[in-house]
């Protein structure tokens, strides 16, 4: 539990620091991680509201790191994809957390964080498939 609520805090940090608020924060992850979503898709994996993100879409817009764009099979709906500053942010905060991984586990020796790593990834694959993400 500690270990989650760590990350927890570490990510509420983050979207302090981007001026995001949580939702907006994992909103433009999932976006940077799906490449192109419609507000649909994005309403169904964060289990909001179409209107919701409609007002986390348009704040991302508005940041400059997110754009809207048309659908190329459907006519009345469009993409939300990430401009190039918004890959650039997240890439930053990628960067970020790697660094206080890195800095968080001096005190393991190479074969300790070896094991840390692969027993974290393991659990993250089990974890991924049982709740079937």
């Amino acid at each position: 539990m500690r270990f989650v609520r760590a990350l927890e805090r570490n990510r509420e940090k983050i979207a302090t620091d981007y001026g995001l608020s949580p939702s907006e924060l994992r909103a433009l992850f999932w976006i940077a991680e799906q490449a192109s979503v419609t507000p649909k898709q994005l309403a169904e994996h964060m289990e909001l509201t179409t209107g919701a993100i409609t007002a986390i879409s348009t704040r991302l817009v508005n940041l400059g790191w997110l754009e809207r764009l048309a659908h190329p099979n459907d006519r009345r709906s469009l993409c939300l994809e990430l401009t190039d500053n918004g890959h650039s942010v997240v890439a930053d905060i990628h960067t970020q957390f790697n660094t206080m991984i890195a800095s968080s586990t001096t005190g393991l020796s190479e074969k300790e964080l070896a094991a840390f790593e692969a027993a974290l990834l393991t659990v993250a694959d089990e974890v991924s498939r049982r709740t079937g993400m």
